[in-house]
This record gives C-alpha cells, structure tokens and sequence, in this order.
C-alpha cells in the first residue's frame, strides 16, 4: 500500500470515529467518489500530492499532502466553516493511525478555505492536511 492511501483510510476513520464530525455529516456521506453532485452535506476525500521527504538515509519517509472537500446546502458559508472547524479539531487530535506499514511522525492541517459555488445554494469548503509518513520495516 502507498502512504498517500494510508493517509486517505486514516483520515476516514478518524472522521467517521468523531462525534463532532458525525453530528453534522453523517459517516456514509464521508467517502471518496467522483460523481455529482456531492452529498451534501458531505466529506468528499479529495487529491493527494506525495513527495520524497529526503532527511533519512534510508530514504522511507514520505509527505503527503491530502484534500479534503466539505459540501454542504446553505444560503451562507457558516455550516461548511462549522464543518471544516470540527474536521481540523478532529485530524489534531493526536497521532494518525497508518495501519501496519507506515508510521506517523508528525501530522497537521495547513490550510482551510471556504468559497461559494456558481450555483448560487451550496457551499464548499477544502481542509488541507500535511503528514510526514515512515515505512515500517518488518
């Protein structure tokens, strides 16, 4: 398995294991899917960027950089800001879980934006999180 895929079922199932996420998306509207339109409101797992994070000989530690699209039906952008707020609380709150091949060392959200959408009733935010990521050797 990729980091990047670590990353992506590791912020799933911290997102669907916190009530404050799960209160106002319910867990099956959190998912990774291309088609439209989005649930709404909803958690769509966006893109990823992976890079070489070059400081170890050993060369095993990798960033990831990973979206995360908020949806959601309103006339302003004050339930999609509730949404990305409890999203970031949620990725902070301590260590990600990489499963059995990769290790977190250190995790952050660097970015959280909101904007309207062209169709005039939904609004749309995207939650940014960095994670600095180590291949475990058996």
């Amino acid at each position: 398995m990729s980091a990047d895929l670590a990353v992506q079922r590791a912020i799933r199932a911290r997102l669907v294991a916190s009530s404050g996420v799960t209160a106002l998306v319910p867990a099956n509207s959190i998912l990774d899917r291309h088609q439209r339109p989005a649930p709404r409101p909803g958690i769509v797992l966006g893109e990823s960027m992976i890079t070489g994070a070059g400081s170890s000989i050993l060369r095993r530690r990798t960033r990831v950089w990973h979206t995360l699209h908020v949806w959601k039906t309103e006339p302003s952008l004050e339930g999609a800001k509730e949404i990305c707020g409890v999203v970031e609380a949620a990725l902070s709150a301590g260590r990600l879980d990489l499963g059995p091949n990769f290790h977190a060392i250190d995790s952050h959200v660097v970015s959280s934006r909101t904007m309207r959408d062209p169709d005039g009733e939904t609004s749309h935010g995207v939650v940014t999180i960095e994670v600095l990521a180590e291949e475990v050797t058996p």
